[in-house]
């Protein structure tokens, strides 16, 4: 598996979360509001309102995953210490996911951490 199909593959449990996070939300908050302007703030609760942070975090993982990914496909870069990177990230996302949402605690920071830690990894090794 290549380093893009790992960053696609994370892409589709991006939107996955989005779908999940917006099903969540209608149920709370209801279509007409989802529709709306949204001049008015509301928030979601439990379970819908993990999702909904667990969203942003993935957003912010992915804007700093992509170009960590892309720096190495660009430059040429790629060998297997980058590919078991890019796969360290997805599997700690796949897990994060779930961890938050469901609400553990200790094994949602191990699983963020392990993704962080391979991300940082992959700048270090494209300098």
């Amino acid at each position: 598996m290549t380093e893009t199909t790992i960053l696609a593959l994370y892409g589709l449990l991006v939107i996955v979360t989005l779908v999940l996070q917006a099903t969540g939300a209608m149920s709370q908050l209801g279509l007409g509001y989802l529709i709306s302007a949204r001049d008015e703030k509301r928030t979601v609760s439990g379970m819908s309102g993990r999702l909904d942070r667990a969203l942003g975090n993935s957003v912010t993982a992915m804007a700093l995953f992509a170009p960590a990914i892309l720096l190495h496909v660009v430059g040429d870069s790629t060998s297997g210490q980058t590919r078991t990177l890019a796969m360290a990230f997805l599997l700690g996302r796949v897990v994060y996911l779930p961890a938050y949402v469901f609400g553990i605690t200790g094994l949602r920071t191990l699983a963020w951490s392990v993704g962080f830690i391979a991300t940082a990894v992959l700048y270090f090794l494209a300098l």
